[in-house]
């Protein structure tokens, strides 16, 4: 099974989800193919919730693919209200450094 859809069929069956986007970015990345995934969830499951019980939430979900499978996941997190609030557009991912991770020596 694609890493993409199981990601997709675990957060649905987890959250009562009203928009689910499961992005699979692994070709921003040298790491490989289906490593690299960007997750936008809106749901009211996330209401009174701080981002980090949020984002413990969704790791608890995908562990083991987490440990397994998936180099990096970057997730936006939202109630249906903070979803309206931004125009219905998460963030884009920055653009992949390597994994060097390199900085100028001119800054």
């Amino acid at each position: 099974m694609q890493m993409q859809i199981r990601i997709e069929e675990k957060l649905i069956a987890q959250f009562n989800c009203q928009h689910l986007e499961v992005i699979n970015e692994s070709h921003m990345h040298s790491a490989g193919l289906e490593s690299h995934f960007k997750v936008v969830i809106v749901t009211e499951d996330f209401a009174n919730q701080r981002l980090l019980q949020r984002h413990r939430a969704i790791n608890a979900v995908l562990a083991d693919e987490l440990a397994n499978h998936i180099h990096a996941l970057a997730l936006h997190t939202y109630t249906p209200h903070e979803w309206t609030d931004l125009y219905h557009q998460a963030p884009l991912s920055p653009k992949c450094l390597g994994g060097s991770k390199k900085v100028s020596a001119t800054l």
